[in-house]
């Protein structure tokens, strides 16, 4: 998958409504599980972040089942499995970089929730 939004597909994935506050779904775009996180900050500004659900050093698909929490600046998924931290802007997998995953192009239009495929 591509992550310049300029030559890749928009994808509607589901209504923002779907995914609960500070929680992630998983979604199949172009037959690849992508892993979407409603991320809100206390101002009720919703941001959306779209990252592979698949995790290298778990070789499991469940990033989406992650808790999300926040290192510093960076906003982050804990793998539920190694507890692995993954940067939800950029897929970098802090504690191992070599098990990074790619990260998505996504945005919200009209409500509803569109990943770059």
């Amino acid at each position: 998958m591509s992550n310049n939004p300029t030559s890749a597909s928009w994808l509607p994935v589901c209504a923002l409504d779907d995914i609960v506050p500070n929680t992630g779904v998983c979604a199949l775009v172009n037959g690849e599980q992508v892993a979407v996180f409603h991320v809100t900050a206390g101002n009720d500004k919703a941001a959306v972040y779209a990252i592979e659900n698949f995790d290298p050093g778990s070789r499991a698909a469940v990033l989406s089942r992650g808790l999300i929490g926040s290192l510093g600046e960076r906003i982050v998924v804990a793998s539920p499995i190694y507890k692995h931290h993954f940067d939800l802007r950029t897929g970098e997998c802090l504690e191992a970089p070599e098990n990074s995953v790619s990260a998505y192009p996504v945005r919200v239009e009209s409500g509803k929730v569109w990943v770059a495929a």
